[in-house]
């Protein structure tokens, strides 16, 4: 099983890798760029189309990963001979659920394109909205919903529920997109999050796209950390909001043999993007403004208000991002050693927020400029 796992996430990881670095390279030809804007923090045109090396590394590996079991069902050339039974026998529910991943995939596709056109020549935020609804109402249609206890196991509450919370994660990731590194950042630690989650409820066929999901962020991140040298772009925000969305919507996070509240897991792992977006929307109402235009009252720019550069800003996030995941894990029933790793490990991104949050005071006492002109989207 480990082996599948680390073929499942170097692939994606390399696809990515490559993609990114083509992408980069031939985004100007293709008017990809970001310019400078008052309401962005970054000084100099930047190559977009990041997320276009996200989608294309996930999807092809997600693609491969079917040929290869195609290949193991078939018996062709004893391909079967290196995969223990605990692998092969997962392999006719991995295509009876083919269905279900050609559709998400094919939506998510649609949500990549429309980020992209996006970000080439703009589009209206009604329109955005009005669409990304759409389709999850498609995907409600299929039978694609939340199971929740009563009374929100109505089928229409279930579905309201199910819409709000996909677009809303879709839209949140795009928000979080603000910063070298932030948005894929926040998303390959919730991936991996989510990827231990399933771990433990036994759902590895979900942990299986979620591999695929951070080796495809992982070979972006490659290109995207502080000073960045392309950006996600909506294409990418989008998309990435909307697959963790819709995953977290098929995830099974509760079981008979284990305690309701792990039904919360979602929310703890995914406290960060939400807690963004509910703020920053606020924040544009109460100054009379409308929600969906940007600005820099976002979670990262209020922190640099503060007196953080950039870097120090994205890493804050990520130690509070992984402390909320982490409380997710504690919801689960964990061996007494595996209590005791995330408890110490919660107890470092804890400690850590505070080692940066007093760097960025003694720099503020000391007379120097609180951000670095960091070089964002």
């Amino acid at each position: 099983m480990w082996l599948i796992c680390t073929i499942t996430f170097v692939t994606a990881f390399l696809l990515s890798l490559v993609g990114t670095w083509v992408l980069r390279a031939v985004a100007p030809r293709l008017e990809l760029i970001d310019h400078p804007a008052a309401r962005k923090v970054h000084v100099v045109p930047k190559p977009l189309g990041g997320g276009v090396a996200i989608w294309a590394a996930f999807a092809l590996t997600v693609g491969l990963a079917y040929a290869g079991a195609a290949l193991v069902r078939a018996g062709v050339a004893g391909s079967d001979a290196w995969l223990p039974d605990s692998v092969t026998q997962h392999i006719p529910g991995m295509f009876s659920r083919g269905p279900l991943v050609g559709l998400l995939l094919g939506l998510a596709s649609i949500v990549m394109f429309m980020g992209l056109v996006d970000d080439r020549q703009g589009l209206s935020y009604v329109l955005r909205l009005v669409v990304q609804m759409g389709l999850v109402l498609v995907l409600v249609w299929q039978g694609v919903r939340f199971t929740l206890f009563a009374p929100l196991s109505n089928v229409w509450i279930s579905s309201l529920i199910t819409v709000g919370w996909v677009v809303g994660l879709t839209n949140a990731f795009n928000f979080l997109d603000n910063m070298d590194g932030l948005s894929g950042g926040v998303a390959w630690i919730s991936s991996a999050l989510f990827c231990v989650v399933m771990g433990l409820t036994g759902d590895y066929f979900v942990a299986g796209f979620l591999l695929a999901l951070m080796g495809s962020l992982t070979g972006f991140l490659w290109f995207n950390w502080s000073p960045a040298s392309i950006f996600m772009g909506d294409a990418g925000s989008n998309f990435v909001g909307f697959m963790i969305g819709v995953i977290t919507v098929v995830s099974t996070f509760t079981t008979v043999k284990l305690p309701a509240i792990t039904i919360a897991a979602p929310l703890c792992v995914l406290a960060v993007p939400l807690y963004d977006s509910i703020t920053v929307i606020l924040i544009r109402l109460r100054q009379g403004r409308s929600p969906f235009l940007p600005d820099k009252n976002h979670f990262s720019h209020r922190l640099v208000a503060l007196g953080m550069n950039s870097k120090q800003s994205v890493l804050t996030i990520y130690l509070v991002t992984l402390a909320t995941g982490l409380s997710a894990l504690s919801l689960y029933p964990l061996g007494d050693l595996a209590k005791a790793g995330v408890v110490l490990l919660q107890l470092v991104c804890l400690l850590g927020v505070v080692a940066v949050l007093e760097s960025a005071a003694r720099k503020g006492a000391n007379g120097k400029s609180p951000s670095e002109t960091p070089p964002t989207a």
